[in-house]
């Protein structure tokens, strides 16, 4: 492929990312949403996020079967189409049930995109390159979260008030389908056999891609928990209205934008492994910082400290897995993406958490005790080159 052809067809699959990055409001809205409905609890709020992504549990293998059959670019295609639709059903309706048909279909629409992304990507680059890509991806997917709240605030005055935020989504999504649509993609063929349930849970035998799906399920959910948490945190430790400690979530977001940055440049160049190691490390001590921490900069900080080691986690974790098994990459993405739904599973349980205790410091101590997991799973990262892998 020349140089002009493979511009025009990784600009597009990259702007993907951005899309994929829409589905990190679900923080951020569930307290507009809490506050829009009066009475409304953290437990009944942790809806939002569980219809969200609830269907990364139970689309992603089908997703998988429907990738081999139509192709991994009318795939995404397709969750761009499911992604406007889900933003324009607050704007017919605005109650609490609309919102969770809405972020229904956002979860819908993001898991065929996240199951349907990453294969995309090595469709275009070789697999020496595919980790940074994959990582410079996520600053793509970060630029678009780090966004998300910043509009909302802006919104918040507006007409339409902060769900001005779902008609820009729909009308960008929209551009990014046109432009994937006209971009010149030749699609590897690289499995031969129907993707199937049993197929795809074969690869559980291997416990390396065990580790890893428990990787993502660990790495989503205190993603989501943060977004959802954050906020409140701010709130309650420093009496900061909804809208500024909304907007504390930008300074992670952005934290995660810097981070994705410089971690695509220097995963192109050195080993995953010890970027993992501290990445990892950074995030857990940040976690056990942003527990005892009452001072508003220190908290930022802290906050900050923990997007920067977060950000490359799942692309590397993510990589590493499909370099595993290279010739099962449609079955390996569906799979992890199950995992995905680790965003619907432990907010919840945050909001039962902090319900029961009656603080956010109670939410933080559960998402440290949830990334040890991570810490255990250093050993196993980046082990695979493309020689090596089954």
């Amino acid at each position: 492929m020349s140089q002009s052809k493979f511009n025009q067809a990784i600009l597009p699959v990259m702007f993907g990312f951005f899309i994929m990055g829409f589905v990190d409001i679900v923080g951020v809205a569930t307290n507009y949403v809490k506050a829009d409905f009066t009475g409304m609890d953290d437990k009944v709020a942790g809806l939002i996020s569980l219809s969200c992504f609830l269907w990364f549990l139970i689309l992603s293998i089908p997703t998988g079967m429907l990738m081999n059959r139509i192709g991994r670019k009318k795939t995404v295609i397709l969750s761009f189409i499911v992604t406007a639709l889900a933003m324009i059903v607050p704007l017919v309706n605005y109650s609490f049930p609309a919102v969770l048909v809405a972020f229904t279909m956002l979860g819908i629409g993001n898991t065929i995109l996240q199951v349907a992304q990453n294969p995309l990507v090595s469709s275009v680059v070789s697999q020496e390159k595919l980790t940074g890509t994959l990582t410079l991806g996520q600053f793509v997917k970060a630029i678009s979260s780090f966004l998300g709240p910043i509009l909302t605030a802006a919104f918040a005055g507006g007409i339409l008030g902060w769900k001005m935020i779902f008609p820009v989504y729909a009308a960008v999504t929209l551009l990014a389908m046109a432009w994937l649509a006209l971009s010149p993609i030749k699609e590897q063929l690289v499995e031969k056999s129907e993707i199937t349930f049993g197929r795809t849970f074969s690869l559980l035998k291997d416990r390396y891609i065990v580790l890893y799906f428990i990787g993502i399920l660990v790495l989503v959910g205190v993603d989501v928990g943060m977004g959802v948490t954050f906020p409140k945190l701010l709130q309650e430790r420093c009496s900061l209205p909804l809208e500024k400690a909304g907007m504390g979530n930008s300074v992670y977001f952005l934290a995660r934008t810097v981070g994705a940055f410089l971690g695509g440049l220097l995963l192109l160049k050195f080993p995953a492994r010890k970027f993992f190691l501290g990445s990892v490390l950074l995030a857990l001590a940040s976690l056990i910082g942003i527990l005892f921490a009452r001072n508003l900069t220190l908290i930022l900080v802290l906050v900050a400290l923990f997007g920067l080691g977060y950000s490359n986690l799942f692309s590397i974790v993510f990589s590493t897995s499909m370099l595993r098994v290279p010739d099962r990459a449609n079955e390996v993405s569906s799979l992890l993406i199950v995992g995905v739904c680790g965003g619907g599973i432990i907010p919840p349980i945050l909001g039962i958490i902090t319900d029961s205790f009656g603080n956010q410091g109670s939410a933080v101590a559960a998402m440290i005790v949830v990334w040890l997991f991570m810490v255990f799973l250093i050993p196993f990262i980046g082990k695979f080159k493309t020689s090596d892998a089954q």
